[in-house]
């Protein structure tokens, strides 16, 4: 078993900037991939980055791609989640997921997940 909290997340204006972190727990000896992903109210809970195990892959949304950054300190057991240049269509939940075997954007694959961090990008 993984445990996995979130933290970081805020109020920020339009164009602002926050990093988010993704302390993991428990079971961390083994090679997790990494994903966040966000809710916002009423709508499904979408991708936004994977990190694998290494380090040496990544992925992104489109819609985050170039403003965004996903990054991870195995050492500290942490994931991070730089997020700059942020819109008001960014608000939302946003969740770490972590899974033994898959890397990729369903979240339907993550076995872990944390309890979200609020985000929201006032206009």
């Amino acid at each position: 078993q993984v445990q996995l909290v979130e933290s970081g997340g805020g109020l920020v204006q339009a164009g602002g900037s926050l990093r988010l972190s993704c302390a993991a727990s428990g079971r961390t000896g083994s090679s997790y991939a990494m994903g966040w992903f966000r809710q916002a109210p009423g709508k499904e809970r979408e991708f936004v980055a994977a990190i694998s195990w290494s380090g040496g892959s990544t992925y992104y949304s489109d819609s985050v791609k170039g403003r965004f950054t996903i990054s991870r300190d195995n050492a500290k057991n942490t994931v991070y989640l730089q997020m700059n240049s942020l819109k008001p269509e960014d608000t939302a939940v946003y969740y770490c997921a972590a899974d033994l075997q898959y890397f990729g954007s369903s979240p339907r694959e993550y076995d872990y997940w944390g309890q979200g961090t609020q985000v929201t990008v006032s206009s």
